[in-house]
């Protein structure tokens, strides 16, 4: 895989350089939330710019449906992006229509430039193999060089992130260089104990990733909505818990697994538990109560880890060497069921071990709860495609620009 810092050798001056970034950042009102996806971007731009290129950032934001949409239009990305670098960034109304055209042609030497969402071209994401060529045909004429730094979007098969960069010289930019260094560290060599947090809503979206992990992991740590499954399996009354049946008979054979192989499989052992979910705008004082896990009342649901089962996670993490954490434990989006995701983040703080927080919930969370970004080994922007890499799976991004 060609690095950035070759190509930048290589000399790029007066080239146009199309960015393949992440800029998805969750909006409210049109307001960016957590701008921490462009701030990851952010170096390779800038080395660029300095470098005499004409930089030509593209990314998608959200699932608009293949045509243009305004609530997922990443003009507000463009300005936060532009307050970052400190100078104008040029904003392109379309893809490849002739407002990018124009726009692109425009460029001076050094300077950025945002294209619209990618995703409001259907052929984006297509499936069919000459619909997406056909897109990334179009989006090649706007380049010189391809710069691949999305990694976010590197586990799928689009047409900006597979198809160009056979269109196009290629190079991977520092953040996907920082995330594969970082992803190899947690599967070639890792250093012992081996401890993983894996949270988050449903535990269909983990199967791959657990299964993978009874075979290198020392410890996993369930908390989350995925958590009641596993109590379920066990036997417990979960009440109205997010449960996922079907996944019963999976999750029941990883648990004897787990045990059959020695990894240390911890579920919690104490919930916070309300008759209704919390009021995640106005957050108005939720009325819960904190039970054994295995006394959730039927017309109660787990909302977050009680606080005993934060202190046995902080145990278990206290002396790991390496920590990956994917998931929040709890709806942290509301202050009283914050308590289990800022004391997994804190033990990981205090913890001598390499940490690596991965996905969007987790790395938001661990800056919406005020944490210093610094204090943790790695943030990473990539939670599907983190996930993909530890599952063992070919990513097509990378790939792409490996060839």
């Amino acid at each position: 895989m060609k690095t950035i810092d070759e190509l930048l050798a290589e000399g790029v001056a007066g080239k146009r350089v199309f960015v393949r970034a992440d800029l998805n950042v969750p909006l409210a009102n049109g307001e960016i939330t957590d701008d921490g996806r462009i701030r990851a971007v952010q170096p390779t731009i800038e080395k660029l710019a300095e470098a005499g290129a004409r930089v030509v950032v593209a990314s998608h934001l959200g699932r608009p449906k293949g045509a243009p949409d305004p609530a997922f239009s990443l003009a507000p990305a463009a300005k936060r992006l532009g307050e970052l670098l400190g100078t104008e960034v040029a904003f392109a109304t379309d893809t490849v229509g002739a407002s990018a055209k124009e726009t692109v042609a425009a460029l001076a030497d050094g300077r950025v430039a945002v294209l619209e969402n990618l995703r409001f071209n259907a052929g984006e994401t297509s499936k069919d193999d000459a619909e997406r060529g056909a897109f990334a045909d179009q989006l090649a004429e706007l380049a010189d060089v391809y710069v691949g730094d999305g990694f976010g979007a590197v586990h799928r098969k689009h047409a900006s992130v597979f198809d160009l960069p056979a269109r196009l010289p290629h190079a991977a930019g520092y953040l996907i260089a920082t995330e594969v260094g970082v992803l190899k560290k947690l599967t070639a060599d890792v250093k012992r104990p081996y401890v993983v947090v894996l949270g988050g809503a449903k535990v269909s979206d983990k199967l791959a990733v657990i299964d993978e992990l009874l075979g290198k992991a020392d410890r996993i740590l369930i908390g989350g909505g995925m958590a009641y499954t596993f109590l379920k399996a066990k036997g417990h009354e979960v009440g109205i818990s997010l449960l996922q049946e079907d996944q019963l008979p999976k999750v029941t054979e990883y648990m004897e697994r787990a045990e059959k192989t020695g990894v240390e499989l911890v579920l919690p052992v104490d919930v916070l538990v309300s008759a209704d979910f919390p009021d995640l705008k106005g957050k108005t004082p939720a009325v819960f109560e904190t039970v054994d896990a295995d006394r959730i009342p039927a017309d109660k649901e787990g909302l977050d880890i009680g606080p005993k089962t934060r202190e046995l996670y902080a145990s278990k993490i206290a002396d790991a060497e390496t920590v990956f954490w994917n998931g929040p434990v709890g709806v942290f989006e509301h202050p009283d069921y914050a308590g289990g995701t800022t004391a997994v983040a804190q033990a990981l703080v205090d913890s001598r071990a390499f940490t690596v927080v991965g996905g969007g919930d987790s790395a938001a969370a661990v800056r919406i709860l005020g944490f210093d970004e610094n204090a943790f080994g790695h943030i990473s922007t990539g939670g599907g495609a983190s996930l993909e890499y530890l599952e063992g799976k070919t990513l097509p991004g990378l790939a792409a620009l490996e060839g």
